[in-house]
């Protein structure tokens, strides 16, 4: 006896009893399936399901043999991935590495990623993730996949665009990565759990066990997320994360800084993806989320503790000397205060050791408040300005200090944005520290905390640009991509304020997303960032399109500088006295490196002759490097030139204009040359002075 169950165009399911104790399940394809030579990859994933479903019920209530359904071993069955399907992460030989690639591992950037914010209980989710790449948004799915859907592994945190990923694309700009987790068992079960990202590049949509937890949007700067309610303690939570990053796809205008899809001279390869780290905190229900410290030259330490009940609770700060190598561990006490949270105020520390590129004394901080206690430092430091023998000058701690240093642009030949190790990041500023500079400009690109951190161990001055939009001047960014610029403005001081090293932040570089036309932004951003930030001076605009903004005239041009001189080139304006005269680049003498050493794409190759000058041999290059100099302190010692910007720390993709080739592998400078002339520079300054 049959009885048809299930009837459709495609198929239909009968049960048949042969006996009283035998059935069969029979899926029949229908007259019209069969025209159309229907096979069972032809069926929808959503029909497959209903049919397994319905077979599984059956199976279980009645006792029945299932026939004319493929077998889920079926290679011609569609399937859902499991971990051994995935192709497992491995390092691509990206185009050209360096001495580090090779020791990245599957655990990067094990560190603490907070130093400024550090607390004892913290897990890192950096390592492998599931990942995978749609080339257009139609192609995303409604609702996240399951790390078991993914069909790749790649390595976070990491550019998708760089061997280290794993995956090495230019062309994706919808991405799914996720991960497991398991919170630590030794975590106070009544805390509250945060994840944290550093930064992902551009947009992230963040699900936690298949529910949204939240959205950033903008590619350099860290967000968070209370998951407490999402997760299930003692068993594997999931962690879905899409990254949606046009870049500068036609109709977006973002702040990306120098990348590009169409890499081209001094525009590169993009960076896409989850590249900071990843990481989970455990926080008590009231806890402190934020702290505003600044130290200065007086002894006089002004702070504010923000926390997550926004509202006023006794607060423990304690202040410690700084260990033996600078860095910002505890030493003896020095200072213990009690104050209350929510609420501005201020300590006195006698005859502080304080902070320079000489002497980088730093001191511990120890907050606690109630059953929250974190870890902080600070350096007590005055950024300023004023006249010094009828010039305008940049001021540390009341004296006039020379600021000489690199354009440093933060790439790499392996990771794109995203360093191999902190060592290697490290590595650069050492070199810039050995050879006597005290500066370092980063250029529109925003690093990890752990730069800001080891430029305050090192004792190196920070520039710090706000990461450019497109600089089509043709189309000056709307009122809504001008809007979330200056969202970003923000977002770059908060979180980068308390590092001692930064002494600038820079608004515009050379017009690039600038609007050139009354009303001037710039005016206006300059003030917001005096608000948010009164301790530091403010470079409105280096380069080009000044109209008179900030603390700084900022003049850019090659090779040779005009800082601060009776004279100028376009498109930089005439110096301005009633600012600060400053040389925001110049330089970028080349020389092409060995093949085993360049940046072997072939367009980037063809382009290195836009450098802006090329030596044909080391011998001319020592000889230019060493002519500009003189002419810099020339311009030190008889004009008003307060610091000026060489171009740059290493060769990038067809820029081979750097100290050091894009591999970090061979220094091009005359190291002893350059630290005698670099000295000369601030005898040059303490003399005009």
């Amino acid at each position: 006896m049959a009885q048809p169950l299930l009837h459709s165009s495609a198929f239909s399911l009968t049960l048949r009893s042969t006996s009283p104790s035998t059935k069969h399940l029979t899926l029949t394809p229908t007259k019209a399936s069969h025209t159309r030579n229907m096979n069972t990859t032809s069926f929808s994933s959503l029909k497959m399901f209903r049919i397994v479903l319905l077979s599984a019920l059956l199976s279980v209530l009645l006792p029945v043999t299932v026939t004319g359904l493929p077998s889920l071993a079926d290679p011609a069955l569609p399937r859902v991935p499991t971990k051994r399907d995935r192709t497992p992460y491995q390092l691509k030989p990206p185009p050209l590495d360096t001495p580090w690639t090779s020791k990245v591992g599957t655990n990067p950037w094990p560190e603490h990623p907070r130093p400024r914010l550090f607390r004892e209980d913290w897990l890192s989710l950096n390592g492998i993730w599931g990942f995978e790449a749609f080339n257009r948004q139609e192609d995303v799915p409604t609702s996240p996949p399951q790390l078991v859907a993914l069909p790749q592994e790649v390595l976070v945190p990491s550019c998708i665009e760089s061997g280290i990923s794993g995956f090495m694309r230019l062309d994706v700009m919808h991405m799914y990565f996720a991960r497991n987790f398991t919170i630590p068992s030794t975590w106070k079960k009544n805390n509250r759990v945060m994840l944290i990202f550093e930064a992902v590049d551009y947009e992230a949509t963040v699900y936690v066990n298949g529910h949204k937890v939240g959205f950033n949007r903008g590619g350099y700067f860290r967000f968070s997320f209370d998951i407490t309610e999402f997760i299930k303690l003692g068993e594997s939570n999931e962690l879905q994360v899409f990254v949606f990053d046009p870049t500068d796809t036609t109709g977006y205008r973002i702040p990306k800084g120098k990348q590009t899809l169409r890499p081209s001279h001094i525009w590169y390869t993009p960076c896409s993806g989850i590249w900071q780290s990843v990481w989970l905190e455990s926080v008590p229900e009231h806890h402190i989320t934020e702290l505003d410290i600044v130290a200065d030259m007086n002894g006089q330490v002004t702070y504010q503790v923000y926390t997550s009940a926004n509202e006023t609770t006794p607060v423990g700060i304690s202040m410690f000397e700084a260990k033996s190598d600078s860095s910002p561990g505890e030493g003896n006490m020095v200072l213990t205060h009690k104050a209350v949270s929510s609420q501005k105020g201020t300590a006195k520390l006698a005859s502080p050791k304080l902070w320079t590129p000489d002497s980088p004394n730093l001191y511990a901080i120890k907050i606690k408040m109630g059953d929250d206690e974190v870890t902080s430092y600070t350096g007590f430091r005055t950024i300023s300005s004023g006249t010094i023998k009828g010039v305008k000058r940049p001021l540390l701690n009341g004296q006039f200090v020379f600021q000489f240093g690199t354009l440093d642009q933060g790439y790499w030949p392996d990771g794109i944005h995203t360093p191999p190790s902190l060592e290697a990041m490290v590595y650069d500023l050492q070199l810039l520290k050995k050879i006597g500079m005290n500066m370092v400009r980063k250029h529109i690109k925003i690093e990890p905390d752990l730069f800001y951190q080891a430029c305050d161990k090192l004792g190196l001055l920070v520039i710090q640009d706000m990461p450019a939009m497109d600089p089509n001047q043709d189309m000056p960014p709307n009122a809504e991509q001008q809007l979330e610029f200056e969202r970003q403005v923000d977002l770059m001081i908060t979180q980068f304020k308390g590092y001692t090293s930064i002494v600038t932040w820079v608004i515009y570089n050379e017009g690039w997303g600038q609007v050139t036309s009354p009303d001037y932004p710039e005016f206006r951003i300059a003030e917001r960032i005096r608000q948010l930030d009164p301790t530091r001076l403010v470079n409105a605009v280096t380069g080009w399109h000044d109209h008179g903004a900030g603390d700084f005239h900022d003049n850019h041009h090659y090779a040779d500088p005009q800082c601060g001189t009776p004279w100028s080139s376009l498109a930089s304006t005439p110096y301005d006295p009633n600012r600060i005269g400053f040389q925001g680049e110049y330089g970028g003498l080349g020389h092409v490196p060995a093949k085993e050493n360049l940046w072997p794409i072939e367009k980037a190759v063809n382009e290195i002759n836009q450098t802006y000058e090329i030596n044909i041999d080391l011998p001319s290059y020592h000889y230019r490097s060493h002519i500009l100099f003189t002419l810099l302190k020339d311009q030190v010692a008889m004009h008003s030139c307060s610091g000026a910007v060489y171009t740059q720390t290493t060769d990038v993709e067809g820029e081979v204009n750097g100290l050091m080739t894009y591999d970090r592998r061979v220094v091009r400078i005359d190291i002893d040359q350059w630290k005698t002339d670099i000295e000369g520079l601030f005898e040059a300054a303490k003399r005009r002075a």
